[in-house]
């Protein structure tokens, strides 16, 4: 009976054990134009281990998260205020669908989205909403957070297994899923579209509705003109319009609703619920709340800090979720 005992407290005490993340904002980091203070003045390096690794040959410092103590001396002595370190529940850990790399930004759990229905997405910018739709399009493979070692698409469907999502990643590997994103800054579609509306509508039309959708979004007066001469709001409602007009089974919008005005909001929200069938997803990064309560079914919050870590919540009513993110 006591090694039971000691088990279960032992189980216990790692359940409450703190995880770390250290973020190096790469940007920032310039080890060229100081005096390494981060790796000077860390305790533990200080006792003879490798908690921060930098030379006037690195391009970023790089920090340990298994050495850290989370101190945060390095933090206070950064003299540009590149370094992030974050305390974290060790449950989360678990819990890791995607890192970029060392000491960078770490996604928490999927949205899981369900055929038929809306899925919104809410939270603050660089909480990992976009890292969420490109997972989900297929266009970006989960590592697991093991950025050395990525795991195989195996390994991946046994992580998922017992939830929507297996099935889902299923029919994405076999080919099953077509899914389309409208790209969150439309600004930059004009660098990779030529043509003007008309031409470039028309040649991915696949569901015959080009005529019905212009008129929703008021896209037939700039018809003959060239994309690169579209404003932002002409830009975003065309960028709705060329997603809208494909055959796919998941459709994915990134903010559909900036640059447009209120009543080209709710025709763009009324575009993209027309897209619905018992068969095809829908999935909406939305910052608008009036738009997002009026688009979705079904709400996932993300919370975090911005470019460190974001966490993905299980899925609310819209009111529930809304209410939850406007309380913080």
């Amino acid at each position: 009976m006591p090694p039971k005992k000691d088990k279960k407290e032992k189980e216990n005490k790692d359940a409450d054990k703190l995880t770390r993340i250290a973020i190096v904002q790469a940007d920032r980091c310039r080890p060229k134009k100081c005096r390494h203070e981060c790796k000077k003045s860390c305790p533990v390096v200080k006792v003879g281990k490798l908690c921060v690794e930098v030379s006037a040959t690195s391009k970023t410092a790089f920090l340990s998260e298994e050495l850290c103590i989370g101190c945060g001396i390095c933090v206070k002595k950064c003299p540009f205020d590149a370094i992030i370190v974050i305390n974290l529940p060790k449950n989360l850990e678990r819990d890791t669908t995607h890192r970029y790399g060392p000491n960078s930004f770490k996604l928490h759990r999927l949205p899981v989205p369900r055929p038929g229905q809306v899925l919104g997405l809410v939270g603050t910018n660089g909480i990992g909403k976009s890292t969420a739709l490109k997972i989900l399009a297929g266009k970006l493979k989960p590592n697991l957070g093991r950025f050395t070692a990525p795991p195989d698409w195996q390994e991946i469907l046994t992580y998922f297994r017992g939830s929507e999502l297996q099935n889902y990643f299923t029919r994405i590997l076999e080919d099953n899923l077509k899914a389309v994103i409208k790209p969150q800054y439309v600004d930059h579609i004009p660098k990779a579209v030529n043509g003007n509306v008309s031409e470039v509508l028309t040649a991915r039309d696949q569901r015959g509705k080009v005529d019905e959708l212009c008129d929703l979004l008021d896209l037939k007066p700039v018809l003959d003109r060239n994309v690169a001469d579209l404003s932002g709001g002409e830009l975003q409602r065309f960028a709705i319009g060329v997603v809208a007009v494909q055959t796919a089974e998941v459709y994915m919008f990134d903010e559909p609703s900036s640059y447009l005005d209120v009543k080209q909001r709710l025709q763009a929200a009324q575009v993209i619920r027309s897209l619905l069938s018992p068969t095809q997803y829908v999935v909406v990064v939305e910052h608008d709340l009036s738009v997002l309560d009026y688009l979705s079914d079904f709400v996932c919050c993300l919370y975090g800090t911005p470019g460190a870590y974001g966490v993905v919540t299980l899925p609310f009513s819209v009111r529930e979720g809304i209410n939850i993110f406007l309380a913080g």
